[in-house]
């Protein structure tokens, strides 16, 4: 029997959630501001904090696992949700790596896949995701020489043509 391994297993950079925190400091700002003309206005300032707290554990509860046969992705903070994509129904990867992400040392893949649930799938913004791409794609080849598989994509241009 052959047993499936973790190749790797990672979660998106809290990097994701600058725009949010930064957000929440401004209107946690505004509201002290106000809080010293208005003193009950103080108590809202609870509600930025829940907001950062909330994006923090959205991002935090994101798992990818890369195993030797498929794409496992875990999501949710209240209820868990898992998806799985078989490797050999890769059919691209590309690595983007905005301006950002380079001085961060983040990189985002996004696939495309022939799997019907997650046609396309982003993994934003993990450390070493060059790495990760270059074992991915090893893995993709592997396991479609493994299970004799190949993708083909037919294009619809020709039937264009034809009218």
């Amino acid at each position: 029997m052959n047993e499936e391994t973790s190749l790797w297993k990672g979660s998106p950079s809290q990097w994701l959630n600058l725009g949010n925190y930064a957000g929440a400091i401004v209107v946690a700002v505004g509201i002290g501001i106000g809080g010293i003309f208005f003193p009950p206005a103080w108590i809202a300032l609870i509600l930025p904090l829940l907001f950062a707290i909330w994006k923090f554990l959205v991002v935090r509860s994101q798992v990818y696992e890369l195993t030797c046969e498929r794409l496992r992705i875990t999501s949710g903070v209240i209820n868990q949700h898992i998806d799985e994509i078989e490797l050999y129904r890769v059919k691209d990867t590309q690595a983007l790596r905005t301006w950002w992400m380079r001085l961060t040392g983040l990189t985002s893949i996004k696939l495309e896949t022939s799997d019907r649930t997650l046609p396309k799938l982003v993994i934003p913004a993990i450390p070493d995701g060059m790495e990760m791409r270059e074992t991915l794609r090893k893995q993709v080849e592997i396991q479609r020489d493994k299970k004799r598989v190949r993708e083909m994509d037919f294009d619809d241009s020709m039937d264009d043509d034809l009218v």
